[in-house]
């Protein structure tokens, strides 16, 4: 029996989307789920980026913070013989999410590969340095 949704879906999706294919549909929980596995070299980061290409993902950065950001513009479009629609379905959005990887790893360090929808970064981990207390000394005549 065909039920619509009550809680955080529109009243009809339900019923429109029934009997269709619904693959192209991309929803926010899909969309950079990530986990996060400490080794003993460092931090192994897997992250899903369904229906992302490779150029779309960017990775920054910047004051021990790493941030993935991506983008996705998808459109379907199908005509008929005549050249008439039957269906346009487009989607765009951008979303991106943030890390703190310490101060102490650069761009170099990290190593990542993007593959079948899949972020994969390896992540060094690096030891900060405790701050040297840098004492200078004033000579004294006499």
């Amino acid at each position: 029996m065909l039920m619509p949704s009550i809680f955080g879906e529109n009243l009809l999706d339900d019923f429109f989307d029934f009997p269709f294919d619904n693959s192209y549909r991309m929803n926010a929980s899909d969309l950079m789920k990530t986990d996060i596995k400490d080794t003993d070299n460092g931090y192994e980061v897997t992250m899903n980026l369904p229906g992302v290409k490779k150029e779309d993902v960017k990775a920054e950065l910047k004051d021990g913070y790493l941030t993935i950001s991506a983008a996705a513009n998808n459109s379907k479009d199908e005509k008929d013989e005549n050249g008439r629609y039957i269906r346009r379905e487009r989607y765009s959005g951008s979303c991106s999410r943030s890390f703190y990887v310490g101060d102490e790893v650069t761009e170099a360090d990290i190593k990542a590969k993007f593959e079948n929808g899949t972020l994969t970064m390896l992540i060094p981990k690096k030891e900060e340095k405790p701050a040297v207390e840098d004492k200078k000394y004033i000579a004294i005549e006499g």
